[in-house]
């Protein structure tokens, strides 16, 4: 690697730990790793192609995502972020996990990208550091106690599946539910939460939509240890078991509703 002055420190720590955690993982829902090099001044990395770009390009400015395309993505993070946390040793916490470090390959298949922030977990299963992330997706206890957990992911996982479900943003939202004071969610109608480009899941898939929306939910809890693990997340969204716990229709679902809803983690 290059030794010039023009490539900062923050970059090459952010690059060479971009190589050391990719060569580490396997996994079909996270980038893969061809090479790398330094040339001109500059860092390299090659991925493995992603033909459809970001996630945040595709929602954002294209019309293909339908219902179906949005749980196999939102399915695909979850498996992703569980097999970091739970399949890695040490565990792998990915510190940046928002729509723009989401990649799209063919028929939609997600990939998690950008680990030049992600950090190993020793055995005291936390670690304390600078704030690192995206704006609007970091967990709100990193700004008061600079320590990094698993829940740190969870709590990014939660608000990237709201805002694919909702098809924006989920921050008035989350700001309404932690809120004491606020009355504005206990009225308020799923139906009129999801992305309104597209008409409302029926079926099946209905009681999956609202399986997905209602565990995002519970990764956003203000308190780290009231979030489920990826673990969790990920066999739920595999399953479904629990996605008829709600038997009334989706039209008349409340958000508060889903929001208080428990999961009983085995």
């Amino acid at each position: 690697m290059s030794d010039s002055s023009d490539i900062s420190e923050v970059s090459r720590i952010s690059f060479e730990n971009e190589i050391r955690t990719l060569t580490e993982v396997r996994h079909r829902n996270i980038v893969k790793l061809y090479g790398f090099c330094s040339r001109n001044n500059g860092l390299y990395l090659v991925y493995k192609y992603a033909n459809k770009g970001s996630l945040a390009k595709v929602l954002y400015e294209s019309s293909d995502l339908d219902w179906d395309s949005r749980v196999k993505i939102v399915q695909g993070l979850a498996h992703a972020i569980s097999y970091l946390h739970h399949d890695c040793s040490p565990p792998i916490v990915h510190r940046d996990v928002s729509l723009n470090n989401v990649l799209l390959g063919s028929d939609f298949v997600p990939i998690l990208s950008d680990f030049g922030t992600a950090r190993l977990l020793m055995s005291d299963s936390s670690i304390w550091t600078n704030v690192v992330g995206s704006y609007g997706y970091m967990a709100p206890e990193l700004a008061l106690t600079m320590r990094v957990t698993e829940k740190c992911d969870v709590y990014s996982f939660g608000v990237v599946a709201l805002e694919i479900m909702m098809g924006k943003h989920p921050g008035e939202l989350l700001e309404s539910l932690s809120s004491t004071r606020s009355t504005d969610v206990e009225n308020m109608l799923l139906k009129d939460v999801l992305d309104q480009r597209l008409l409302l899941p029926t079926g099946r898939l209905s009681a999956v939509v609202v399986l997905m929306v209602s565990l995002a939910l519970s990764c956003t809890r203000s308190r780290p240890d009231s979030r489920p693990t990826m673990h969790f997340v990920a066999q739920e969204l595999s399953t479904r078991s629990r996605a008829s716990m709600i038997s009334e229709p989706l039209r008349t679902i409340t958000i508060e509703k889903l929001a208080v809803l428990q999961y009983q983690q085995q």
